[in-house]
């Protein structure tokens, strides 16, 4: 007790003085040798998309720019407790096909043709991701959606030859055959399982 007045005086003194201050909380505060800050100094949350010179022999390269692209993040559903109503985490991704000049004019034709059903009243493409509870790879979900759908447009598929494509439709009548072949056969097995009637004795 008779210490207490001498230690209140020296603990007012160092927080009077700045440089023993900064040097307290220099010393109170810890920070892990694998931490963000320390791993990536110069890095950044902040989304950008970088400087792209797509190759014009390739229909699409994977580039896709986040500026021309509507996102918006809501409130995930399913388990996480209170940490689900407090960070939005579900990604909701939308742009309108017809005026995408980023992608070619037949890619988006096709996409059109494909995918015509799933484009809102207004023309927009819409894609929703709450797979994760982060809302970074819910985004990045999206955007591989994205470019599935795509270059499943800006694949060309081939035309069967004749001999193929008459070779398929035999496989297609085969098994058409054996499935009416298996429904007749159950059939015959439950009528045969019955108890005879008046009629049979």
């Amino acid at each position: 007790m008779a210490f207490a007045p001498v230690r209140t005086h020296v603990m007012r003194l160092i927080g009077q003085s700045g440089q023993y201050s900064t040097l307290l909380q220099r010393s109170m505060a810890y920070k892990s040798s694998i931490s963000l800050e320390t791993l990536y100094p110069n890095s950044s949350l902040k989304l950008t998309t970088p400087a792209f010179t797509p190759n014009p022999d390739e229909k699409f390269s994977g580039y896709i720019p986040i500026d021309k692209l509507d996102i918006k993040y809501s409130a995930s559903s399913g388990p996480g407790g209170q940490n689900v109503n407090k960070v939005h985490t579900k990604v909701d991704l939308r742009f309108k096909v017809e005026e995408a000049d980023w992608i070619p004019k037949e890619i988006r034709e096709k996409m059109l043709e494909l995918h015509g059903k799933k484009l809102s009243k207004e023309g927009f493409l819409i894609l929703r991701s709450d797979v994760t509870r982060s809302q970074q790879l819910n985004l990045a979900d999206c955007l591989q959606k994205l470019r599935n759908i795509i270059r499943e447009a800006s694949v060309t598929q081939k035309e069967a030859s004749p001999e193929t494509a008459e070779r398929i439709r035999q496989r297609h009548l085969k098994a058409s055959r054996l499935r009416v072949a298996i429904k007749r056969e159950d059939a015959l097995r439950r009528a045969q399982r019955q108890p005879p009637t008046v009629v049979d004795l």
